[in-house]
């Protein structure tokens, strides 16, 4: 499987997705089941050595924070891209987890509830 970029993100766009389980303003109509996107990254020796560094000084440490960023998008876009796929209009009720599955080698993963939507009409 190819690893999903950003520009291969989907037709869900973002305002559509929630860590709620309604979506203000919309009606889910079917419930297409949970979609995921996992990411499994190591972290370079550079990478690892100038975070080292960065400890010295104290504060964020900035390498590890874009790190973790980069790697969180990518599972949420991946997410989205199998929600695209399910025929998915939002994603509800997402969250993420994360496993270090070896030394320095850690596995994020964004799920949610895929699902269809209509827009509430305002009926008085």
């Amino acid at each position: 499987m190819t690893s999903i970029i950003r520009s291969q993100a989907a037709d869900v766009p973002y305002n559509m997705t929630t860590t709620g389980f309604e979506l203000s303003g919309y009606r889910i109509v079917a419930n297409l089941g949970v979609v995921r996107g996992v990411v499994v990254r190591s972290r370079s020796v550079f990478g690892t050595f100038g975070a080292s560094i960065q400890t010295i000084f104290g504060g964020n440490i900035t390498l590890f924070t874009e790190l973790a960023e980069r790697t969180r998008q990518q599972a949420f876009d991946t997410m989205l891209v199998q929600a695209d796929v399910a025929g998915a209009d939002a994603v509800v009720g997402i969250r993420y987890d994360a496993t270090e599955v070896m030394s320095g080698v850690t596995e994020v993963i964004c799920y949610g509830t895929a699902v269809e939507v209509v827009r509430e009409t305002d009926e008085a």
